[in-house]
């Protein structure tokens, strides 16, 4: 990157020699320690406005493209690029062919929450077909993207209560799975509460995930004292 911001990639192997030029000690430390799943000597230490501003340097050329036909990847950083590179790609059935060879190389919630390409939106039906593929998955991160996916895109005109029910029905003893279902419930309570009490009401969800969702829609500022107050009490108590 040059004194003007510009980035100069001609192959691939130039992105990693960008990567390792860009590198941080110190925020190297603080991602490892957020992401526990990861080995720390895969993590380069790169800060997400450098990898978005080389995505973004990348976009549409032939670098990119042989990016992305590269797996696996060694280093955490170069997952975050791939998964950017993807959110480049404008056309909605190459973006869904794009994620679906990536998603079973996603090894930790950083990557994977990352990831939301926004021409997604531009057919919710076609993608809510591969939705319910990915939460019947045996890949922890596939499920946890899936259930992201309903969570940012589900839970406003598309919402359907069958989502709630597909959503509970997953049972998992993986912790990166049901953190991403209690957030989708805590979401969901604040954007669709008439369907989604019930489902807390009738205490569906296990325990630690039920009370979680609790514990996280306490937390929003879309969900008012009085309702906050009536959520407490339904936690299930050790």
């Amino acid at each position: 990157m040059d004194t003007n911001g510009n980035i100069t990639i001609n192959n691939t192997e130039d992105i990693i020699s960008f990567l390792l030029i860009n590198k941080d000690e110190k925020y190297k430390d603080f991602t490892s320690s957020l992401i526990p799943s990861v080995d720390k000597n895969s993590v380069i230490g790169v800060r997400t406005p450098i990898l978005r501003a080389l995505a973004k340097s990348l976009k549409d050329t032939h670098v990119m493209y042989d990016y992305l036909s590269t797996l696996p990847h060694r280093y955490l950083e170069e997952n975050h690029l791939h998964g950017f590179l993807i959110e480049n790609v404008r056309d909605f059935s190459q973006t869904l062919k794009l994620t679906q060879e990536f998603l079973t190389y996603i090894d930790n919630w950083a990557t994977c929450d990352t990831l939301r390409p926004k021409v997604f939106k531009k057919d919710l039906d076609t993608l809510y077909k591969h939705i319910k593929v990915w939460l019947k998955s045996k890949h922890t991160y596939t499920v946890r993207f899936a259930v992201g996916l309903l969570n940012s895109f589900y839970l406003e005109s598309a919402f359907k209560e069958e989502h709630l029910s597909l959503v509970s029905s997953i049972k998992s003893d993986e912790y990166y799975i049901n953190m991403m279902i209690a957030w989708y419930f805590a979401t969901a309570l604040a954007k669709q509460y008439d369907t989604t009490i019930i489902y807390i009401e009738n205490k569906v969800l296990p325990k630690w995930t039920h009370n979680k969702a609790i514990s996280k829609a306490c937390e929003s500022l879309r969900i008012d004292n009085d309702t906050k107050a009536y959520l407490r009490t339904l936690k299930i108590k050790p």
